[in-house]
């Protein structure tokens, strides 16, 4: 980000008595802005203002140390995909994660030499890690070579749910390699569910079929080679699923037909968190509130921060997890502004957090103080923080949206678009919780 940029960000000045009028206008809940106007009074305004702030602001050392830890608190689910190239395996990381094509293919990144690995959203927050086997062949030795380096990958200790997804298009009955490789890790982990999802169903459907039948699809040359691959690969898998994910250019609707059966049945076969945070990926509001291309992204991986920040604010310990969730949201502002052009360094994004949550930093306040009614305290805190974490995306978003189309982000607009953001994301994450 430029200087130029950095000296258009609103100054601490700027919200100080914004501060001060939003926890007065906003209301949440009567406990912050009394808390509020207690801390006011106790400290002159500049420097209430300036400890605020001081709360949400950490170094870019502890920031790296925050996400270090954090990891290890994530319902993170890894998901190896295994099938040949074309089977759909991009389309099936593009189906949970809701990003584009383009943006899928790019996030992949070499893992050893048959392997690639994508973390959603971020490596740093991981919620879904893909890895993905390329080169699958019927060649035997690079058969061989990519079980082993599965085998490689599962050895390691991991905290994350694990779960293998043999991925076979439905015309594609030269599966010898599949087979083998599945077998292996089959016999070396059985404790490892593994769900076989059949693809690319149109490739099949009788002539004169134009779009996709209600799911599932009854056509008998479906339901034929169904139950051949479901044969050809029996007790190799403990769920099977048909799926057709394509591109909107292909006029197939809907795009990703069989994603709800997907979900349910990676759900079933997951531990509990890591099934609720795929259903909470998948939350069907947020499909429905989509904008431009930018937002459409970015709203996913929003959904993506906003689930991290509930999971660890549910923590009851006042003000502990204030640092923490700083570091959450530095992080999402960081890929947001790299998805709209720009690239930020922790201290430039947690500036821009700064500069734009104006008087959201008094209502967290109350947030943390809340934590002591017993009982009931966690749980609040936990679905403050996402409908937070998602307003401050919705900012971040105008923002940066802004500066790309060559103009001065606007406090004033940004702030009334946090305020919506926050007040329909309350109702979304009502009563979410770890």
């Amino acid at each position: 980000m430029t200087e130029q940029r950095d000296r258009e960000l609103p100054s601490s000045d700027r919200i100080t008595h914004e501060t001060v009028k939003e926890s007065q206008s906003d209301g949440i809940h009567a406990v912050w802005n009394q808390t509020t106007a207690k801390i006011m009074q106790l400290l002159p305004v500049d420097r209430a203002a300036q400890t605020i702030v001081n709360w949400f602001s950490v170094s870019d050392e502890r920031v790296a140390e925050i996400l270090a830890t954090v990891r290890a608190e994530l319902p993170t689910t890894e998901a190896l995909l295994i099938g040949k190239p074309q089977a759909g395996k991009s389309s099936i990381v593009r189906g949970l994660t809701g990003v584009s094509a383009e943006i899928v293919g790019q996030g992949f990144r070499p893992h050893t030499q048959h392997t690639q690995r994508y973390a959603y959203p971020t490596n740093d927050l991981p919620l879904l890690i893909f890895t993905d086997t390329v080169g699958l062949g019927d060649v035997n030795r690079e058969t061989q070579a990519i079980a082993q380096e599965l085998i490689g990958d599962l050895q390691q200790a991991s905290h994350c749910a694990r779960v293998l997804i043999l991925t076979v298009k439905i015309n594609d009955f030269a599966t010898d390699s599949l087979k083998q490789i599945a077998q292996t890790l089959r016999q070396k982990y059985p404790d490892i569910p593994c769900l076989l999802a059949v693809s690319c169903l149109h490739e099949v459907y009788p002539t004169g079929t134009a779009d996709h039948p209600d799911y599932p699809p009854q056509f008998d040359v479906v339901t034929r080679a169904f139950s051949a691959i479901q044969q050809n690969f029996s007790g190799l898998y403990d769920r099977a699923v048909l799926i057709d994910f394509t591109l909107e250019e292909d006029d197939y609707n809907p795009v990703f037909y069989g994603l709800e059966a997907l979900r349910d049945t990676l759900a079933d076969l997951l531990p509990e968190a890591e099934a609720r945070a795929i259903y909470q990926l998948l939350d069907e509001k947020t499909g429905q509130q989509l904008g431009n291309l930018y937002r459409d992204v970015g709203r996913r991986y929003m959904l993506a921060f906003a689930i991290a920040a509930a999971t660890l604010a549910a923590v009851p310990l006042p003000f502990a997890t204030m640092p923490v969730l700083t570091a959450v949201q530095v992080s999402m502002v960081s890929l947001l502004g790299k998805l709209y052009g720009q690239t930020l360094t922790p201290s430039q994004a947690g500036g821009v957090v700064s500069a734009i949550a104006g008087g959201f930093l008094a209502q967290a306040i109350g947030r943390e103080l809340i934590k002591f009614i017993p009982g009931f305290g966690s749980v609040i805190a936990a679905s403050w923080a996402a409908a937070y974490t998602w307003a401050l995306g919705e900012g971040a978003c105008v923002y940066f949206g802004d500066l790309m189309g060559g103009k001065k982000p606007d406090p004033q607009q940004i702030q009334a678009v946090m305020r919506s953001a926050f007040q329909s994301a309350q109702e979304r994450f009502k009563g979410i919780k770890r």
